[in-house]
C-alpha cells in the first residue's frame, strides 16, 4: 500500500512577476516631513528585508542626483522599477504646462536609474492631510475629456521623449477609482498609450473586483501595487465618508494576508496573463512608528514568497 503524503502542495511559481516595495511602505508620503524615515534607513531596510526592486516614491525623498541614487541603490543591491507623478489632467490645456515641468524632473531620473514605468496618479477631489474638499467628486462630460486626451498627451510625450511607459494608478479618493470610472477611463484612453497600475488595496477600499479587472482588461495592466484592505475599518469608514489620509491613519490599509482582497488569486490572473509585471508591495501607512514597516515588510516578503512569487 503506497502512504499519501499530507504535505500541502507546492505553490504555482509565479515567474512572471518581479516582487518590489516602496517608500509608502515606509510611512512616506512627501519628499520632507519629520515624521517619515530618512532615506538611508528606508533603502537598507527595504534590503534587508529581502526585496530587490523599489520605486523612487515622492521627487526629492531620495537623492535626485541621477549619479548618487545609482551607488545608493546598487551598493545595496536594489534597482528602480518606477518613479512616480501627480497629475489634474482633467482641468485641461491650461495646466499642461505645470504639469509637464513636474513629469520632466521624475521622468530625467527615472530614465536614468533604467526604469521603465512612470505611475500616474490622479488629483483629488479632498485633499489627502486635511480633508478638506477641494473639487466636485464627478467630472462633467468635457472634464472626462479632458483627463483622456491629456492622459494620451502624456503617455506619447514620456514615450518619445523618455523611453517610459506611463501606467495610471487608480486611487482612492480621485476621480478614477471604482470598477465604473476605472472601466470609463480605460474605455475612453487608447491602449497604446495609456497602461493602467493595479492597485488592489484602492481598488478594493473603492469596491472593485482586482481579479476580476485583470480578466477584463488584461491588456491594459501594465504595472501591479500590492496591498489589502481591513473590511472592517473599511466598513466604517465607508459609512461616515471618513477621507482617504485619516482612514490610512485608522489602518484601513493592513498587513497581507490579513485583509482583501485575498492576493493568492490576483497574482495567479496576473501570472495568467503571460507578461512579465513589477509587483510592488504598497501599505499605506501614514504617519507611523519608525520601527513599525520593517517587520511588516519581512512578514509580506516571506508571504509572497509562500504564493510562489
Amino acid at each position: 500500500m503506497t502512504a499519501v503524503s499530507s504535505a500541502p502542495p507546492s505553490p504555482a511559481t509565479l515567474d512572471r512577476l518581479r516582487i518590489g516595495s516602496a517608500p509608502d511602505s515606509w510611512g512616506v508620503w512627501f519628499p520632507d516631513d519629520e515624521h517619515q524615515v530618512p532615506w538611508q534607513r528606508f533603502l537598507d531596510e527595504v534590503a534587508g528585508a529581502g526585496y530587490s526592486w523599489i520605486e523612487l516614491g515622492p521627487y526629492g525623498y531620495l537623492p535626485t542626483d541621477p549619479a548618487r541614487l545609482t551607488d545608493e541603490v546598487a551598493r545595496r543591491g536594489l534597482a528602480v522599477s518606477a518613479g512616480t507623478v501627480f497629475t489634474a489632467l482633467h482641468r485641461g490645456p491650461d495646466v499642461w504646462d505645470s504639469t509637464w515641468a513636474h513629469v520632466e524632473q521624475v521622468a530625467e531620473l527615472t530614465r536614468a536609474m533604467g526604469a521603465g514605468h512612470l505611475v500616474v496618479i490622479p488629483s483629488f477631489w479632498r485633499d489627502d492631510r486635511t480633508a478638506e474638499i477641494i473639487e466636485d467628486r464627478e467630472l462633467t462630460a468635457a472634464q472626462w475629456r479632458h483627463l483622456a486626451t491629456g492622459m494620451e498627451r502624456l503617455g506619447r510625450e514620456v514615450r518619445e521623449r523618455y523611453g517610459l511607459g506611463i501606467v495610471v494608478h487608480p486611487h482612492a479618493d480621485t476621480h478614477i477609482d471604482g470598477e465604473e470610472n476605472v472601466a470609463r477611463f480605460l474605455d475612453a484612453t487608447d491602449p497604446d498609450l495609456v497602461g493602467l497600475c493595479l492597485d488592489t488595496g484602492h481598488y478594493a477600499y473603492c469596491g472593485g473586483d482586482s481579479v476580476r479587472l485583470i480578466e477584463t482588461y488584461g491588456e491594459r495592466i501594465g504595472y501591479l501595487h500590492l496591498k489589502q484592505v481591513d473590511p472592517e475599518i473599511l466598513t466604517d469608514v465607508v459609512a461616515n465618508g471618513v477621507p482617504f489620509g485619516p482612514a490610512v491613519r485608522r489602518g484601513v490599509m493592513c498587513e497581507p494576508p490579513n485583509g482583501v482582497p485575498a492576493l493568492e488569486p490576483v497574482l495567479a490572473a496576473a501570472q495568467k496573463l503571460d507578461v512579465d509585471l513589477f509587483a510592488i508591495v504598497e501599505q499605506d501607512m501614514y504617519p507611523c512608528p519608525p520601527d513599525q514597516p520593517l517587520p511588516i515588510a519581512e512578514r509580506t516578503r516571506q508571504f509572497l514568497r509562500s504564493c510562489g512569487a
